[in-house]
């Protein structure tokens, strides 16, 4: 579709296509969620591993994973199946997403538009993968910190926990494309990030436990860290950036 094209589709042609659009990312979500559904059992012990991993050497006597109830384990099934088939679709989602927004822009947009969805899907499955790797260390450091208390882990609080996780760590990977555009745009400038870097590392952190569920020092040094590098990086894009524009 060229931009010619979409300049005079009406307002219910715009409608129609979304709708298309939409139609086509939902069905890639249900065939994504039925593949987790089917392959349920191995995802489970996947997303349970860390766990597993993190009571060898303690106290607790097994990694077995509570359900509260027949209705439970079948909800947490579906919901399961529901965020992992959404997260299998973004390819789709993302395609569909640009086919929409593309013909507007120009071509200079187009570049740009591009790199920053290639680059923030890069960046949150960094920051979800540093979240699952993490997992062991932060459980560990949890159930010795309970005392001598059996804890016994329920499916649905574990599910949750696991998914705040890799929510908060893939959103904060964001983080340094989030300073480079405002870098790009003149929101602020890579001299003004310099001048205020240790103000900004102390936010950082305070932010950090924030948005960590676990409230762990073993989650706000794993995320806190590689946020800090990933200011000082963009400080250096956006000083090459402003060489490359002059």
């Amino acid at each position: 579709m060229s931009a010619e094209t979409t300049a005079t589709m009406s307002l219910l042609e715009h409608l129609a296509e979304l709708r298309t659009r939409l139609v086509k990312c939902s069905a890639a979500v249900l065939v994504g969620a039925v593949v987790v559904y089917v392959f349920y059992n191995q995802i489970f012990d996947f997303a349970t591993a860390p766990y597993c991993e993190a009571i060898e050497g303690t106290r607790q006597e097994s990694c077995d994973i509570v359900f509260l109830g027949l209705v439970e384990g079948f909800a947490i099934r579906l919901r399961i199946a529901l965020y992992l088939g959404i997260i299998a679709a973004l390819p789709v989602i993302l395609w569909q997403l640009w086919r929409f927004i593309a013909p507007g822009l120009y071509k200079k947009e187009k570049r740009y538009a591009v790199a920053f969805v290639g680059s923030s899907l890069v960046l949150f499955l960094l920051g979800a993968t540093l979240a699952y790797v993490s997992l062991p260390a932060m459980f560990n450091w949890l159930i010795n910190a309970a005392g001598e208390g059996r804890i016994e882990n329920r499916a649905e609080d574990y599910f949750r926990l696991l998914t705040l996780m890799v929510v908060a760590f893939g959103v904060g990977f964001e983080f340094p494309l989030v300073l480079t555009v405002l870098q790009m745009v003149g929101v602020v400038t890579p001299d003004k990030l310099a001048e205020v870097r240790r103000y900004a590392f102390v936010g950082v952190v305070v932010v950090v436990a924030a948005i960590t569920p676990g409230g762990d020092p073993i989650s706000l040094v794993a995320l806190s860290l590689p946020l800090w590098i990933f200011y000082e990086m963009s400080i250096w894009i956006g000083r090459a950036f402003r060489r490359r524009r002059a």
